[in-house]
């Protein structure tokens, strides 16, 4: 990867992109490193598509603008791999990390003649499992970091806690742990 990794999480209102995305960025700055986190939504309700951006680099940055062209793109609904042009814009080689409950072989259909390493997380299985509701975010974040290690997961693991207090906290912490062990 080059020194800024620019990531793109693709979920729907009300699921925690943004939150995932301001996070990301909490570990990579107690880490040292430079960042740029914000989302991109209109005034559309809950369950609408939503975007948002987590640029990280050990190097100061002056570059303040959407990411048009992403290193690695994280799908929070699967439902959204019909409706929006997820690998649009993903640098060749790029990485595609999706909450999927099919096989492997089936997500790949949807990103077919796109140059990406594609992986998958039941993050909604995982988030119901573990947080007793469908909000499956910071469980991508956990698959995000076993594939691309662009913050440590006990960076993550303490704005985690720090964000989350208590009994939520502690569940978060283990579905992003369970997470970075099932990714595949």
């Amino acid at each position: 990867m080059a020194s800024i990794v620019d990531v793109r999480i693709n979920g729907r209102g009300g699921q925690g992109a943004v939150t995932a995305s301001r996070l990301l960025a909490e570990a990579a700055i107690i880490e040292g490193q430079y960042v740029h986190a914000f989302p991109n939504f209109g005034p559309e309700r809950a369950g609408a598509p939503v975007t948002s951006f987590s640029r990280i680099s050990p190097e100061p940055f002056t570059e303040k603008i959407e990411v048009y062209n992403p290193d690695i793109v994280v799908v929070i609904d699967s439902s959204l791999l019909g409706d929006v042009q997820i690998a649009e814009g993903l640098k060749p080689g790029g990485i595609i990390i999706c909450n999927y409950e099919g096989k492997l072989e089936s997500l790949k259909h949807y990103f077919e003649g796109v140059d990406s390493k594609i992986y998958k997380i039941s993050g909604t299985r995982i988030a119901r499992e573990e947080l007793g509701i469908n909000k499956p975010n910071m469980i991508m974040l956990g698959a995000l970091l076993k594939v691309v290690q662009i913050v440590k997961l006990e960076s993550l693991i303490k704005v985690t806690k720090e964000r989350f207090k208590g009994v939520i906290g502690e569940k978060n912490t283990k579905a992003i742990r369970r997470a970075y062990n099932e990714v595949e």
